[in-house]
């Protein structure tokens, strides 16, 4: 195959030769791809490709046959990038090696995030291809973070110098040339002094110190672009600046090559221009420090250094020696520096950082805490679980991180419209040049010259691209700080178009901590007696209402012997052998697939129902037993959450496995729109299809693993944060806290963010759109107005500023709703009574 690349994979999932089969065959089912071949052996696969994008496809065929391909990521940290063209040239150049499948590069972080094949490229090499393309990259180490901001300050500060600098040798050349335009007699003033031409003489010696000392960087960096014929703001600079300043040289040193009527110098607008486009940088370098305040933030909750016990004595290591089962102590005042558990001591923790109660929690031997929370006045000793970057805060860093370098959807007309954006400023500006050199009045040539200079001047891209990543960075950081957690970038943009919210019930609507309200028996059977049984069954279950029976079995002083032959019946119910007894539990369906008739006690199911809580039926020898209800206390913040939703125009729905009496009490308690009950965990992803109808936007809430699926398949899947790791691993967003209130405070970030960005696109797009024409000249012919090269840099200067400034106030977006659930209230008296 002509021009094609070898390419091996590690493939994961394989066990036998059927499996070899299926690779290979969905592998040479690829357009581009040949000569599959897999070697069970070392699980690697190889084939030739002939072309990135076709290496792309056999990576989305073996996911797609159940046999991924293992990928890296890397971040980069990427230098010299100055506007959005820069941005689509580094991606492209990316993109077209082996090897990589993804990219997103980030204006405002300065950062690349790349997904790719570790069996095809090393990060290494990546980094070296983005050097290649003249835009110098190195990947980032877990140092890269800490110094982002003094980077971001130090770079600051060296612009600082330049503009300073600068506009000192800028003012005496503004001075001599447009004081003759503003001060009468001053023109003659200087003839009478220095004389025009050493007048022009001075003003050659600083504009070129200027353009050549402070103002190098525009030429360092947009020659070299041009001439590979990738040009950026950089070039646009260093032409419009160049041509001003080669002209004037003309006109100074040989007068005789131009016309009488035009011989003019523009030394100090090619200087001014350099000022006002570093001061523009310089407030640019500022604000872009203050973007990534929200990591900084999180990165000052980690602890440095810890005391930890190692051989009966303490001593101080630092934080990255730490291993899993080390005794820490922590000393009133400090902050915890690992998760674990407390192993001795007490004290009181302020774990505001993580669930945003204002109130300490208290902490004794057995209780987790998590790194970085605040110790109260106790001393603690703290066996570590989780250690370096399995910890809460080093995940939470690192979803804020992710959230903040992705791409909307959004952002893709914008990359289209940059990509090609500066060639076709040149384009423009060598039109503009020809128009006013053909029908312009005299003096053609210098109208010709301001026109064009002013043009590529003020075409400057910054604003595009810096308009998306800004408010990401800003508006992720910020909701990070109110304990929601945007795991994909991409959500903040599709939460704003959200339709519905569907919330599961249990430990959401509800607090997920049921107690047992009532144990009713049929004739034959003893209360204490049936409650052991249950209870022998339900301890071999992890489920809520399992905790809720036991629970009141230890409260009734009831002590059950060991099940045996325990099976759970996901959706259904659970059974055990108990002394040779089989005993079942579960809903009305695991009844009857049982054969077991409820009749004898479904009115009084019904009735328990009827009043919002959940009626199960225990049978025992195929005999019916008894019917047992749990309530679960509806969160004292859910019907002002469903509230709020509804004030924003969402409708919401609660999907559960409960029956459908027991759903509606609690959804007329709160004000729910919609019930879906008695649906299995596979059933709840139907009932999200049934809801999408009619192309409506699902936003999913819930928190157990029964919930993964229907957070994977909504359009937005919301975890609560204390529920399970899969429930966390599958959703789009995080609400740390397990307060409902997040969901409110997640949409209305995600509606400001999304406002702020249209907002600078709108800013961005429409400062191009209005000020070319005007920079070339436009309003001439009917007003007599041509904008000044000068103007045109201020006006290129302040168009970057407004946007980063603008997204800047996402930092003070204020939580729509205080977080912090009420206490959890007492649980309903234990009502106990035989059937009649």
């Amino acid at each position: 195959m002509t021009g094609s690349s070898s390419i091996q994979l590690s493939i994961t999932g394989m066990s036998c030769a059927s499996c070899v089969v299926r690779v290979e065959n969905a592998l040479n089912d690829v357009p581009g791809i040949s000569g599959a071949s897999v070697n069970l052996a070392n699980e690697a696969a190889r084939f030739e490709s002939d072309a990135p994008a076709a290496t792309g496809a056999a990576i989305e065929a073996l996911s797609a046959a159940g046999y991924p391909a293992r990928t890296a990521r890397v971040t980069l940290n990427v230098g010299a990038m100055s506007c959005a063209s820069c941005v689509g040239r580094v991606e492209q150049a990316q993109k077209a090696a082996q090897g990589i499948l993804d990219v997103a590069v980030n204006l405002a972080a300065e950062t690349a995030a790349v997904r790719y094949l570790p069996d095809v490229i090393t990060p290494k090499e990546i980094a070296g291809i983005s050097t290649a393309a003249g835009y110098p990259a190195e990947v980032a180490d877990a140092d890269a973070r800490v110094s982002r901001s003094e980077r971001k300050a130090d770079e600051a500060q060296a612009l600082a110098r330049r503009v300073v600098f600068a506009a000192i040798l800028t003012v005496p050349m503004f001075i001599l040339e447009m004081g003759k335009h503003t001060i009468p007699g001053f023109e003659a003033l200087v003839e009478r002094t220095i004389g025009i031409q050493t007048s022009w003489l001075i003003q050659f010696t600083l504009a070129t110190v200027v353009l050549f000392g402070p103002g190098w960087r525009f030429f360092e960096k947009g020659i070299p672009a041009l001439l590979r014929r990738v040009p950026d703001m950089n070039s646009l600079v260093a032409l419009g600046t160049g041509a001003a300043w080669s002209y004037s040289v003309v006109a100074t040193f040989l007068p005789d090559l131009l016309p009488d009527g035009v011989r003019a110098v523009y030394f100090e607008a090619a200087a001014v221009i350099v000022v006002l486009i570093l001061l523009g940088r310089f407030l640019e370098a500022r604000a872009k420090g203050k973007t990534g305040a929200a990591i900084q933030a999180l990165l000052g909750l980690q602890a440095k250094t810890a005391r930890v016990l190692r051989d009966g004595q303490a001593s101080e290591v630092e934080i990255e020696a730490l291993r899993i089962g080390d005794l820490v102590l922590v000393r009133p005042g400090e902050r915890v520096p690992v998760d674990g558990d407390v192993a001795d001591g007490s004290s009181n923790v302020d774990e505001s950082m993580i669930t945003g109660e204002p109130l300490a929690v208290p902490k004794t031997a057995g209780n987790p805490v998590t790194g970085g929370t605040v110790n109260g006045i106790g001393s603690l000793t703290i066996a570590a679980t989780r250690v370096g970057a399995d910890t809460t805060l080093a995940q939470i860093i690192r979803m804020v991180e992710e959230a903040q370098g992705a791409k909307l959807p959004i952002q893709a007309l914008v990359d289209r419209v940059t990509m090609w954006f500066v060639p076709a400023v040149l384009v423009l500006a060598m039109a503009t040049v020809s128009v006013w050199l053909l029908v312009g009045p005299d003096p053609a040539l210098t109208f010709a010259l301001v026109a064009g200079v002013s043009v590529l001047i003020i075409a400057c891209p910054c604003a595009m691209g810096l308009a998306t990543p800004t408010s990401i960075m800003v508006g992720t950081g910020r909701a990070a700080e109110m304990g929601v957690f945007f795991r994909k970038g991409d959500a903040l943009q599709h939460l704003d178009e959200v339709d519905i919210v569907a919330l599961d019930k249990t430990g959401t609507v509800t607090q997920g901590q049921p107690s047992l309200t009532d144990l009713i028996t049929t004739d034959g059977f003893d209360r204490a007696e049936t409650l052991a049984l249950i209870a022998s069954v339900e301890a071999q279950s992890e489920h809520p209402v399992a905790e809720a029976i036991m629970k009141s079995a230890e409260y009734e002083g009831v002590s059950w012997p060991d099940a045996t032959n325990f099976r759970s019946v996901t959706g259904y119910g659970v059974e055990a052998l108990v002394r040779g007894r089989k005993v079942c539990v579960g809903a009305d369906r695991f009844m009857a697939q049982q054969g077991i008739d409820i009749g004898p006690l479904e009115d009084r199911e019904r009735a328990l129902a009827d009043k919002g809580r959940t009626a199960l039926f225990a049978a025992v020898d195929r005999s019916l037993a008894a019917v047992i209800a749990v309530s679960d206390p509806v969160k004292s913040s859910s019907a002002d959450v469903i509230s709020a939703l509804h004030d924003r125009g969402i409708k919401v729905a609660m999907i559960t496995g409960d029956k459908k009496a027991t759903a509606d009490a609690i959804a007329r308690e709160v004000g729910i729109d919609h019930v879906v009950a008695g649906v299995l965990p596979d059933g709840k992803v139907a009932a999200l299809d049934e809801l999408r109808e009619g192309n409506r936007k699902i936003a999913f809430v819930g928190d157990g693993i029964n919930d993964a699926p229907a957070l994977a398949h909504a359009d937005v899947g919301i975890a609560i944060g204390t529920g399970t790791d899969v429930a966390i691993e599958s959703a789009d967003v995080v609400l740390m806290s397990g307060d409902l209130r997040g969901v409110v405070n997640a949409i209305e970030v995600s509606r400001t963010t999304m406002r702020n960005i249209r907002q600078n696109l709108i800013w961005a797009f429409g400062y191009n759109v209005a000020l070319i024409p005007v920079a070339a000249g436009a309003l001439y012919p009917g007003f007599g107005l041509l904008l000044s090269p000068v103007f045109a840099a201020g006006a290129m200067a302040l168009s970057s500023v407004s946007v980063l400034s603008n997204a800047l106030r996402l930092r003070r977006i204020k939580p729509t709703m205080a977080e912090g659930d009420a206490p959890h209230q007492p649980a309903t008296k234990l009502t106990t009574q035989p059937a009649e």
